[in-house]
């Protein structure tokens, strides 16, 4: 390709893409500042609150169950609109809610918008990257939500001082800046929302959709601008065919070939056990377990807010490093770290205050948990699975493990409040780290180093 590539076109609309995962992370993490007061307004139970975090969570289930059927029928480009008007959908609903049913149903509709941009947002960046960039550029997606993580955890903080120094008149906006700030916390999600389906009208089809569609000229004239070359555009358009063509052949029946439904149930396990290790009940639940320690609202918010930072800043590092360390050396240093930040958090809590232990030493374990996260299993998860699938399954295999993904981040959404009353935190960072030892053992026997190796290599290794 000979650095012919219009560079400029194409991280345009890659970033374009990449903001359905700050959406994505936004609307995970703000839920972490809104838990404390809407239990208070609407009196909710353990169980109750847990529904409240995992009703987003159930959606995200059903939103990739349909995200490959709308993206093959619509477009990626028009599921991606879908997923817009789903996230403005959530971000005004929210902040109107009348009820508690109401303010879950808007969750749940919330979810499907995160389902279906966790598929399609990835899958479109890598149909429309070139690929010396392609793992650079997907992983645009995973840095993008972190900072929706962050931007949540500051807009909380923000609001939180806001709605205390400026009193509004107006009655709707008195409810939600003031008298009920969870609203505009919530609420806030619908301007990156209007934002993302504004810009979503200037980016192009994929070329590999069109292919499918039999829409080659349509195709070809996207590629011409991608690669600013004839005969580079018309290589990949006759490659997009080729693959294509074998795509067209795959069926379910295929998974269950000897060596591709192991790789299947690898991939399943490690998608599952990562949500089992704690981090989404740290990110949807953090201000609540730090205000349980002693801290006041404020400090309790502060302290998410630099749990938000360190995951956005090692998500970077990690990006630079993963093709030179290796993605099974991360596993082992980052999952390694986990296990022991994990149990180092669960001491504090069982022993932090008979022991005089100050807070500031729980605050620099979670950030070492947020850090030893961020490197590991959150940097390489979706690259490993992406590196690992044979060509002939790759798109039912990953919509597999994104399913397993998200059923674990729903069980842990829902149990954690249940699992902090009844084993207490202490017990339940200890059951986080104990799952640790099922994910390395995982990854040391069954999973091959990928880095450096191509797919075909990757591929030979399960047949």
């Amino acid at each position: 390709m000979k650095n012919k590539n219009n560079m400029l076109y194409i991280i345009f609309i890659s970033a374009v893409s990449a903001l359905g995962g700050i959406l994505f992370g936004y609307d995970t993490g703000v839920v972490s500042g809104t838990i404390s007061e809407v239990t208070t307004q609407f009196n909710l139970d353990s169980i109750q609150q847990g529904w409240f975090v995992s009703s987003a969570l159930l959606g995200a289930i059903l939103g990739v169950a349909s995200a490959g059927l709308l993206s093959d029928f619509f477009g990626r480009k028009r599921t991606l609109i879908i997923s817009a008007i789903l996230f403005t959908v959530l971000g005004v609903g929210c902040a109107l809610a009348n009820s508690f049913y109401e303010l879950v149903c808007y969750r749940i509709i919330g979810g499907l918008a995160i389902g279906i941009v966790s598929i399609v947002s990835p899958l479109y960046i890598s149909e429309m990257s070139v690929p010396k960039y392609r793992g650079r550029l997907v992983s645009l997606y995973q840095l993008a939500i972190t900072i929706g993580f962050l931007c949540s955890y500051l807009i909380n903080y923000f609001l939180m001082d806001f709605g205390k120094s400026h009193i509004f008149e107006s009655p709707l906006l008195h409810k939600i800046f003031n008298a009920e700030i969870w609203r505009g916390m919530l609420g806030m999600e619908a301007v990156p929302a209007i934002l993302f389906l504004v810009v979503l009208f200037y980016i192009p089809e994929s070329p590999r959709w069109l292919v499918l569609r039999r829409k080659e000229q349509s195709a070809l004239s996207i590629l011409q601008r991608i690669y600013n070359d004839q005969p580079d555009a018309a290589q990949e358009l006759s490659n997009i065919k080729s693959v294509a063509a074998i795509k067209e052949k795959s069926e379910w029946k295929s998974l269950f070939q000897p060596g591709i439904f192991k790789v299947v149930v690898i991939g399943l396990s490690i998608a599952m056990l990562g949500q089992f290790m704690g981090i989404n009940a740290v990110m949807y639940y953090g201000p609540a377990i730090f205000k349980d320690s002693g801290l006041s609202d404020g400090d309790s918010l502060f302290y998410q807010v630099l749990v938000g930072l360190v995951n956005v800043l090692t998500t970077v590092l990690a990006l630079l490093i993963i093709d030179k360390v290796g993605r099974k050396k991360l596993v082992y240093y980052g999952v390694s770290s986990i296990f022991v930040s994990l149990l180092a958090i669960a001491f504090y809590f069982e022993f932090g205050k008979t022991l005089d232990i100050p807070s500031v030493v729980l605050l620099i374990l979670f950030l070492f948990y947020a850090f030893s996260c961020a490197i590991s299993i959150c940097a390489v998860i979706w690259v490993l699975l992406s590196e690992l699938y044979p060509l002939k399954v790759r798109g039912v295999a990953m919509s597999i493990a994104g399913f397993s993904l998200w059923v674990g981040s729903f069980l842990v959404g829902q149990l954690t409040p249940w699992m902090l009353q009844t084993l207490s935190p202490a017990g339940t960072f200890v059951l986080f780290s104990l799952m640790c030892i099922p994910y390395m053992l995982i990854v040391w026997k069954l999973v091959p180093e990928t880095m450096g190796k191509s797919l075909e290599e990757i591929e030979s290794n399960w047949n």
